[in-house]
């Protein structure tokens, strides 16, 4: 039962090692020599006596070196699914797609210093269960993840764990990959960027960074509208049509040589007729790829390791990451490919949870940052019954719910205060910095675009989790012990 599950972890069964690889290499022997060995090896030996047969060594463990990593995230399978085909695979693939997304593309680590990490404490005593409404029934923890599809679920209140949950086999060292939830870490990274001066300000025109863009349908359009995703480029980002823009990146992405792809994919682009840059709102992943690119021009940096650099190593996290690259070592994706672990996941959460604030006490974002990056772009598009103050900012979003759905006293303030990164299949971050609640969560939902009734479940089910934690105390284990970091 995963009911009432209180900061427990439970690895997953049947975790598979990749079996050692021998490589056989055929010698001949001269015709001769090979005669008079076939001899001597059928004469009896004098004494001989029967011998054991060695026992064969274990298989190496898996080397992760070409990620970049030194300890190997678990599991490791044996066998993965064609990069290409993503947005084809079934479901029980995609679980095993997504926490092998770092092997599946070239990358860029991201370190962690070792046994450093900020320790997530638990919360004391009995955490109340968490109920909100399904489609007018009470449903609980064990719904949602069978409803979901979640392979991991973290929620974090006062910086400390509530419920932590792995499932299909993931563990508390698998890399599980964003999807779209990267845009938003990007988009906290640009925060970090325009305090350091890197970046003047998000009036200025995207080609001030990439002059590559110059008499493209880019020219002209401002890193504001560019993180709103209001550039007014044609972008067709149907996850179900195999010759949508977005598949095409998809695409790219897999091959061997990924950047001229998508760099030839991005500059074709045409702009709406007769938009404005700023006027419609259109969700756009190559638009996003652009943020991450002008990130890394006016930095100098990948964004792994400007993250690294600045966020990763200090505040710091527990294990290291990868981020899917197009050119190793010099071109990162902005619009996905951020590879973490569940609970670096949450202490990047806390991190923004905190407006950029290192435990140091260093604020590393503008004092107004999440301020702008959660005032909800009213652009065309953006406006909606569910979102009627518009649904995307900075690359986060607001998580609205239809007029009709019901709401719970509490609902309503608990969504205003509130903002998602959301990737597809499921991927999300909740954050509510008022109550000091964060959630992560990992799924395979069997459809990238579900119908709209599954974020509004996670939205649902995060106003239950606020209920059931308003008040709940945040002291520490009895004893006042800090747990083993290494659990939960």
């Amino acid at each position: 039962m995963v009911a009432g599950i209180v900061g427990s972890l439970r690895l997953g069964s049947g975790l598979r090692r990749l079996p050692g690889r021998f490589v056989t290499r055929e010698w001949r022997l001269p015709a001769g020599i090979a005669a008079l060995l076939g001899l001597l090896l059928a004469l009896p030996l004098a004494g001989a006596v029967a011998v054991t047969p060695a026992i064969a060594t274990a298989p190496s463990p898996p080397d992760c070196r070409e990620q970049g990593l030194i300890d190997c995230p678990l599991p490791y399978d044996a066998v993965l699914p064609p990069a290409a085909e993503m947005l084809s695979w079934d479901p029980e693939t995609r679980v095993v797609g997504f926490r092998n997304t770092y092997r599946l593309y070239r990358g860029d680590a991201f370190h962690a210093p070792r046994g450093k990490a900020k320790v997530l404490q638990r919360l004391a005593g009995v955490v109340p269960p968490i109920r909100y409404d399904a489609d007018g029934k009470s449903a609980g923890i064990d719904d949602y993840i069978r409803s979901q599809r979640v392979t991991g679920l973290l929620i974090l209140k006062d910086g400390r764990i509530a419920y932590e949950y792995y499932g299909q086999g993931n563990t508390d060292r698998t890399l599980w990959t964003s999807r779209s939830v990267a845009k938003s870490v990007v988009s906290v990274l640009v925060g970090i960027a325009v305090r350091e001066g890197f970046i003047h300000d998000v009036s200025d025109p995207i080609t001030r960074y990439l002059p590559e863009l110059n008499g493209t349908a880019w020219d002209g359009v401002t890193l504001q509208e560019l993180l709103q995703h209001s550039s007014g480029t044609v972008w067709n980002e149907n996850y179900a049509d195999p010759q949508s823009d977005f598949a095409r990146l998809t695409r790219c992405e897999a091959l061997p040589e990924p950047y001229p792809c998508v760099l030839e994919l991005i500059r074709s682009l045409k702009r709406m007729p007769g938009v404005r840059s700023g006027e419609v709102w259109s969700y756009n992943t190559g638009g996003a790829w652009l943020v991450g690119r002008l990130l890394e021009t006016a930095t100098g940096m990948t964004l792994a390791r400007y993250l690294e650099t600045r966020v990763w190593s200090r505040y710091p996290m527990e294990r290291d990451g990868v981020w899917q690259a197009l050119v190793r070592g010099e071109i990162d994706m902005g619009g996905h490919g951020f590879n973490a672990t569940l609970r670096d996941w949450g202490r990047f959460a806390l991190f923004v949870q905190q407006g950029g604030r290192l435990p140091s006490g260093e604020v590393l974002l503008p004092a107004d940052w999440l301020q702008r990056s959660t005032s909800w772009t009213r652009a065309r598009g953006s406006v909606t019954p569910a979102t009627p103050d518009g649904q995307y900012g900075y690359q986060w979003w607001f998580g609205g719910l239809e007029p009709s759905v019901h709401r719970a006293p509490g609902d309503a303030e608990t969504m205003r205060q509130s903002f998602w990164a959301e990737g597809i299949y499921g991927q999300a971050i909740a954050i509510n910095p008022a109550q000091r609640l964060v959630m992560i969560q990992w799924s395979a939902w069997k459809e990238a675009e579900p119908p709209a009734s599954m974020y509004e479940e996670q939205v649902r089910f995060f106003n239950g989790a606020s209920r059931a934690l308003r008040g709940v105390s945040s002291a520490i284990d009895a004893g006042g012990q800090r747990p083993d970091p290494g659990r939960p």
